[in-house]
């Protein structure tokens, strides 16, 4: 079956009435219109001599495929996308190179979702026949061609070659949630990629998607705004374990001796940032904070990422004497390393005021907390005069007798309620040890 090809339709009438700007986006003009004649209008001929085939028959009238437009009320229309496209052709359009058979090239989650980021960054134009610079159609299909580095622009119905069939709770970031609708393959057919779950209830992702006005990444409700139940999930083919391409972390700092590291491997970048809710940002958190960045957070850590991550991040890699881009605060396969191995250093206690260490954070003196802040805390308790409630430490494992001195100490500088709850913040902290 030969691929078709298609082409962009200019409307005969300028009527400015919702049903003509309707049928303008969904309908092109056929030699049997009379020219003039109300699209809307026409349409609705058409459904009504469908109706009445139907009734004289006996048989209900086939269904009609939905155009790609808001299906449902309520649906903001700006989430809609009108996504015509092309059909299949080489890279930098049908004047380009041909093809070739059917290539599967290696890539990884990480790469495909860097690339779809960079036309996210350059606001690349929605249109069906013309090419960006690397040679993909600026369409949704050539999206993805060029996300997953295919050797040509494929199109909504060519796409599933390159993947396999996926379900639902399989989906992680790289993978594409596709329709291809063959009854009206130009304007009902769509694709997009998956960037990962938004909620722990999987209602909501981040879509990776070319549409008008241009390429966005979006919250959207699974599969899509609408025909939802006709989105099927596929990984792509070639999809290579090894982090092949991905730029890893420079290693500049002394302790920074290579290995094969320990523990959980690197999962893939886009595991990491805004947007990302998994066990691996947990996993982060937990690690930072065993290496000092626990001033950072004042609840979690936890699966959602946040600003708190970042920062966290970027002091861990500013502890390797990295800087620039090179502490960015976005965990690479190096910062990965160094902290599942226990290498590198750690981060400090933050800079110091007249003397005074820096706060270390909330996360530090929480019920099981075990570290050498509480140590300290203790010991400053003690040399303060607040000291009693100690029958033996002061130690690094956060108890009822710390709490019990820091809020004497917190009642003695005239606080009450919940300012003199036990739990040291940078003000407590800071007189403290002033």
């Amino acid at each position: 079956m030969t691929t078709p090809v298609f082409e962009e339709f200019d409307p005969a009438s300028d009527c400015d009435c919702p049903g003509c700007v309707h049928w303008r986006r969904v309908l092109p003009h056929s030699p049997s219109s009379p020219a003039g004649r109300h699209p809307a209008a026409h349409r609705a001929v058409i459904l009504a001599a469908a109706a009445s085939t139907a009734l004289v028959s006996g048989h209900a009238a086939p269904a009609v495929a939905a155009p790609h437009v808001p299906a449902r009320p309520g649906v903001p229309v700006g989430d809609e996308p009108e996504t015509p496209q092309g059909g299949k052709a080489p890279l930098h359009g049908p004047g380009g190179r041909p093809a070739g058979p059917v290539k599967v090239p290696p890539t990884t989650r990480a790469d495909i979702i860097t690339r779809a980021k960079r036309w996210v960054a350059a606001k690349v134009p929605y249109n069906m026949s013309r090419y960006w610079a690397d040679g993909y159609r600026q369409d949704c299909s050539g999206f993805v061609s060029m996300a997953w580095s295919l050797p040509g622009n494929e199109w909504t119905g060519s796409l599933g070659r390159y993947g396999v069939r996926i379900v639902k709770d399989d989906l992680q970031p790289g993978d594409i949630l596709l329709f291809h609708n063959p009854a009206d393959p130009e304007n009902g057919s769509h694709v997009v990629i998956f960037g990962g779950w938004t909620d722990y209830t999987h209602t909501y992702y981040v879509a990776y998607e070319a549409t008008r006005p241009h390429v966005r990444r979006q919250s959207t409700p699974y599969a899509y705004w609408s025909h939802s139940d006709r989105y099927v999930a596929y990984r792509y083919k070639g999809l290579a374990r090894a982090a092949a391409g991905a730029a890893p972390d420079p290693p500049k700092s002394d302790s920074a001796k290579p290995g094969a590291p320990a523990g959980t491997p690197f999962p893939g970048s886009a595991y990491f940032g805004p947007g990302a809710n998994n066990k691996y940002v947990t996993e982060l958190g937990r690690m930072l904070v065993e290496r000092g960045a626990a001033r950072h957070y004042t609840s979690g850590p936890g699966p959602r990422w946040s600003d708190a991550d970042r920062r966290a991040t970027q002091a861990f890699q500013a502890a390797q004497g990295w800087w620039g881009d090179d502490a960015d605060g976005l965990p690479g396969p190096r910062t990965w390393a160094l902290l599942v191995t226990g290498r590198g250093r750690d981060v400090t206690g933050g800079p110091s005021s007249h003397g005074v260490p820096g706060y270390p954070g909330r996360a530090m003196f929480r019920p099981g907390a075990n570290n050498q802040y509480v140590t300290e805390l203790g010991k400053q308790l003690v040399k303060k005069g607040f000291g009693t409630y100690y029958t033996t430490g002061p130690g690094p494992r956060w108890g009822e007798a710390d709490r019990r001195g820091v809020k004497a100490f917190q009642r003695a500088q005239g606080w009450r309620g919940g300012a003199a709850d036990g739990h040291p913040g940078p003000e407590t902290w800071r007189r403290l040890f002033s």
